[in-house]
């Protein structure tokens, strides 16, 4: 792909997910790497902790004002803090790179828009995390799907509930203030998957809560810290979608436990059980009509299923850019993962059905 060129890159954030991107972009811990990613140098507000990374993976350590003014850096990855998401990606177009961020888009569907439409005024191409529904199952549960077997497709359930983060990160406060909160941390995982299956959201109806107003952190360096609760900790609801399948969602960092599987698609002749979108690989399971059909394994025979191939929706980018086509996980698509996101907020405060107004283009399947 992309005639053996290299698209040089430029990372901005190098914390706790810089690790697991560089891992797959550089072919470390058994991944086979992208050779397209040609990375030119880190860079972080802290430049102790953009040194430490670079350390780590054998790369240059930069301030992000030389990193902008690089010449050979034609693409940003942002994986800065939420809220610093549009921020960093308007500057990065600011000095013509291109910028692919970490999830979500931004913490609101107005930022997010000024990002998108910077980036088409100046002829420059925005992409975002996730890129998880690009990976091998995904790709797969995808061909089930579009070949048919399911019948009309009626429905579908996303769930995503755990405790919190506050038992196993070193800094969770930023998941409980303004930009955090189950649905703009995990949603983009269930949301853009649902996409890459069915199509377009069209609409959203949603409760939600906040079960505590204080969180005491129990993991280190912070054990024992009190962390304010600024956003709703439990939220659900449903999406109606362009296709009219209609999806229950909930999103909590409320709940201890619970058996429901991550993404289920339900049709007249056939459901399905998707895995984690959260990770690349996992079951694909089908049941058709029948009180004894089984639940049968979907094999998976599409690539990226085995590992945490996370870039390869920059790879998929890079090449793109090269090759002059469009990428899957682009900025429109984002786009409406957050405006969808967003609704959810809304649809709970004003006790309403909220419509949304973009409709992006299903991507691409991702070719073998």
């Amino acid at each position: 792909m992309a005639d053996g060129k290299r698209l040089g890159i430029g990372i901005i954030g190098t914390g706790n997910i810089s690790s697991a991107y560089l891992k797959a972009m550089l072919g470390r811990d058994g991944l086979p790497g992208f050779p397209v990613l040609d990375v030119k140098g880190l860079a972080d507000m802290r430049p102790e902790i953009a040194e430490a990374r670079a350390g780590e993976f054998g790369l240059r350590a930069m301030s992000i004002e030389a990193m902008l003014a690089d010449p050979e850096v034609a693409l940003i990855v942002n994986l800065t803090i939420p809220r610093a998401h549009v921020e960093v990606g308007l500057r990065a177009l600011a000095a013509g790179k291109h910028v692919y961020s970490e999830k979500p888009l931004g913490v609101a569907f107005a930022e997010g828009k000024e990002l998108v439409e910077t980036a088409r005024a100046k002829g420059l191409r925005v992409g975002s995390a996730p890129d998880t529904f690009l990976g091998g199952a995904h790709q797969q549960a995808r061909a089930v799907v579009d070949s048919g077997v399911l019948g009309q497709l009626v429905g579908g359930t996303a769930f995503m509930m755990i405790p919190g983060h506050e038992s196993w990160h070193p800094d969770p406060a930023f998941y409980y203030d303004i930009g955090g909160g189950p649905m703009l941390d995990m949603g983009p995982y269930y949301i853009t998957d649902l996409v890459n299956l069915l199509g377009p959201v069209t609409r959203v109806a949603a409760m939600s809560s906040t079960s505590r107003l204080e969180r005491t952190i129990t993991s280190a360096p912070k054990r024992g810290d009190v962390v304010p609760v600024k956003i709703a900790t439990h939220i659900t609801g449903s999406m109606g979608f362009a296709s009219g399948v209609i999806v229950q969602v909930a999103m909590s960092f409320d709940v201890a436990g619970h058996k429901h599987t991550p993404l289920e698609i339900y049709g007249t002749e056939a459901s399905l059980i998707v895995p984690d979108p959260n990770h690349f690989g996992g079951t694909v399971e089908i049941k058709k009509v029948g009180r004894e059909e089984p639940w049968n394994e979907v094999p998976v025979d599409t690539p990226y299923a085995a590992g945490n191939y996370r870039s390869l929706g920059v790879a998929d980018m890079a090449e793109a850019i090269l090759e002059d086509r469009p990428h899957r996980a682009n900025g429109d698509l984002a786009l409406h993962v957050l405006e969808v996101m967003e609704a959810f907020e809304a649809a709970s405060r004003e006790g309403r059905t909220v419509d949304i107004s973009t409709r992006p283009e299903r991507p691409a399947a991702l070719a073998g």
